[in-house]
């Protein structure tokens, strides 16, 4: 049974893009703690909605849930690899405009506005972690291609390294971390190669939950693979 310990009995978490495969797993594994006393989701089809490709619902949400704050716990479980009419670039002949915005909007600039507007929500003993990429990492890039998708995380990295440098100097108990789930079973990663060896996105969940609660405030800021390693940047 899952137990974590680093937010106290009774804990309030927030888990954000909880339609999604991982989002629905770590609302499942966090109402089976004992110690959470509430999981609150939202998605683009909750009320309130939050959709990161509309600027304007990420205020609105964050205005409208400002009164069930703080939340010990916030998770953002989003991300975009593919879909109609965007796939992985395999070549700098494959960029195009449109699908580097919509890329950035949900990897990148989406997750931007939800720390400017969730962080004061958070707790200042308490954790926000996003689900960054492996492929994100510019010291681990060694194959090359899909622009889009490592050009958006690797931003997304800076954005939680640099947001995490100016909350240790106002509230230096919280913590950020970017993680790399792995290869889980997920629309995201079916149509790719290592989808057949993808872990269940519960196993997933589990792991990734793990490694927030072990986390301490000296690593808010880290980049950390599931299983507790820290990445490269």
């Amino acid at each position: 049974m899952l137990r974590l310990q680093s937010f106290g009995e009774g804990y309030s978490a927030l888990v954000i893009g909880s339609s999604g495969a991982l989002g629905q797993a770590f609302c499942e594994a966090l109402r089976s703690d004992p110690a959470c006393a509430q999981v609150t989701e939202l998605g683009r089809e909750t009320l309130p909605k939050l959709d990161l490709e509309c600027p304007d619902s990420i205020a609105i949400a964050a205005a409208t849930l400002a009164q069930h704050a703080p939340y010990q716990l916030i998770l953002l479980a989003t991300g975009i690899l593919h879909g109609p009419g965007l796939q992985p670039e395999k070549s700098l002949a494959a960029i195009e405009t449109e699908s580097l915005q919509r890329v950035f909007q949900v990897n990148t600039l989406g997750p931007a506005l939800v720390l400017r507007h969730f962080v004061p929500l958070l707790d200042a003993k308490g954790a926000m972690a996003v689900l960054s990429a492996k492929v994100g990492s510019i010291g681990d890039n060694r194959l090359g291609g899909w622009y889009a998708y490592r050009s958006s995380k690797a931003a997304l990295n800076m954005l939680i390294k640099t947001a995490a440098i100016e909350l240790a100097r106002q509230r230096p108990k919280t913590r950020l971390l970017s993680l790399h789930p792995g290869t889980v079973v997920s629309p995201l990663s079916q149509p790719f190669r290592g989808a057949a060896n993808a872990r269940p996105p519960e196993q997933a969940a589990v792991e990734l939950l793990t490694v927030v609660d072990q986390s301490t405030a000296q690593d808010s800021g880290g980049f950390f693979s599931y299983n507790g390693e820290r990445l490269p940047w």
